[in-house]
């Protein structure tokens, strides 16, 4: 069995607070202090939950700097009270991070739930560029 240390469970809180303020932030027409708030909340725990070794080599790979920047310059925009344009770029920048992510949990979620529908619609989107 895994187990879990204190300061990952208060990462795993952080994150999901960071997620709700995001959220937030855009159903209130990209409020910036929302948006920024939302975003370093996130980065801390995401550092939290996996480390601040790991946070760093997960974002600073040589093949994944395109995305770092894109995500992290929409961080710093956000920052910078330009909410909108930060927003996009961020999403441009976490599609980037996480493209080799996509396959093997859409393929996960078809195989995990048998419901006839989600199975064929999780196999569909997975494609051929499977990681297991």
């Amino acid at each position: 069995m895994i187990s879990i240390t204190d300061w990952q469970k208060i990462g795993v809180g952080i994150t999901g607070f960071g997620i709700f303020f995001v959220l937030f932030g855009i159903l209130l027409y990209f409020d910036s202090v929302l948006l920024a708030f939302g975003n370093l909340l996130f980065l801390v725990g995401l550092s939290l939950v996996i480390g601040l070794r790991r946070t760093f080599f997960f974002f600073f790979q040589w093949h994944k700097l395109k995305g770092t920047s894109f995500f992290l310059g929409g961080v710093a925009i956000v920052l910078l009270r330009w909410p909108l344009l930060g927003m996009c770029l961020e999403i441009y920048g976490f599609f980037s991070l996480f493209k080799t992510f996509f396959p093997v949990a859409f393929g996960f979620l078809g195989n995990a739930f048998n419901i006839p529908f989600l199975s064929a619609l999780f196999q569909r989107l997975q494609g051929t560029s499977s990681m297991v």
